[in-house]
């Protein structure tokens, strides 16, 4: 039996209390890794013994305390490692607890007819190159030829996608693991309701976004909109990059669309929210190399800029279309 929990805070008052949730799930296992705003990996192979239960009763444990302590209503999965866990936490309804065996044929028949898409860290543009290979579900993946992968996606990207999809992570539940985001968030001073607005406060939020990650040597793998409506409501987004980066067009890209997806039109916006994800080294990121001279112009103009923001100030440079520019 798996020895993971991947636990999604869902509806409730999740936001209010995620500390206190965090809390709860140290009471049983002092390895807790916060995966902000709404979820968390614990590793509960030393609890195991003390509290004399399987590792999905803990799980219903948790789920039990979340509603009765907190009002929150959260899914957890089970599995041998994070990538596990988290999938079976996202195969079907929320409110549950779902477990992935331990045995090889269990995960195997588990994995094989997902969508690829489904598992972690493969965005849209990855599973449509793969697609187009005819590999469309995690199970085609895996029995596909290494180096048909590594023709498709390059040698690292392939090697890592080949194991997520045999169900191998060697990925640690990290406790108190230093933040692999960052986030920039902008307030109105009114409701929002014109999409010209809210895309300009995109931009500006990409940009800082960026030029934070560059200035820190890191890049990002996903990016996640937060929505605050006027009632205070919210909704959340996230969604993986074509590949690693800090390069603000490709942040705002993203940005753009995952904003342009959620059909707001007339909808009374209070803030925006861009949160870069999974961040990592730069200089452990594979990236494309680009045949369009156009895009390695932006990205060298790109770096003349942020030396002028780091010699003059934030506002010595930018581009144009940020809030605060004239319209």
């Amino acid at each position: 039996m798996g020895d993971v929990l991947y636990v999604h805070f869902g509806a409730g008052r999740t936001e209010e209390c995620y500390p206190r949730l965090l809390d709860l799930l140290a009471d049983i296992t002092p390895v807790v890794q916060a995966l902000p705003p709404d979820a968390a990996l614990a590793d509960v192979r030393g609890a195991l013994r003390y509290f004399g239960r399987t590792a999905p009763e803990l799980a219903e444990l948790v789920r039990v305390r979340a509603l009765a302590h907190h009002g929150v209503h959260c899914t957890v999965g089970v599995g041998g490692n994070p990538l596990l866990a988290r999938m079976a936490a996202h195969d079907g309804p929320p409110g549950r607890v779902r477990t992935v065996p331990d045995e090889p044929g269990a995960v195997t028949a588990f994995l094989a007819p997902k969508p690829v898409a489904a598992l972690h860290g493969v965005g849209p543009a990855t599973a449509r190159s793969l697609g187009a290979y005819g590999l469309d579900t995690v199970g085609r993946v895996a029995a596909a030829p290494p180096a048909t992968l590594q023709r498709i996606l390059g040698a690292a990207p392939a090697r890592r996608l080949r194991a997520r999809a045999r169900g191998e992570d060697p990925t640690p539940v990290v406790p108190s693991a230093p933040a692999r985001s960052a986030s920039a968030e902008h307030r109105f001073g009114r409701d929002e309701v014109d999409a010209d607005v809210r895309r300009r406060a995109l931009l500006t939020l990409a940009d800082d976004l960026g030029f934070r990650m560059r200035d820190d040597a890191q890049v990002a793998r996903a990016l996640t909109l937060t929505v605050r409506y006027a009632d205070r409501s919210t909704t959340t987004r996230t969604r993986a990059l074509p590949e690693p980066t800090a390069h603000t067009p490709a942040l705002t890209a993203l940005a753009y669309a995952l904003h342009d997806a959620l059909g707001l039109q007339r909808a009374r916006v209070r803030a925006l929210a861009l949160r870069a994800e999974d961040l990592t080294a730069a200089d452990l990121a594979s990236r494309q190399l680009s045949l369009d001279p156009r895009a390695e112009k932006a990205r060298r103009a790109e770096a003349a800029a942020d030396r002028a923001r780091r010699r003059f100030g934030a506002d010595a440079a930018h581009p144009a279309g940020r809030l605060g520019d004239a319209a």
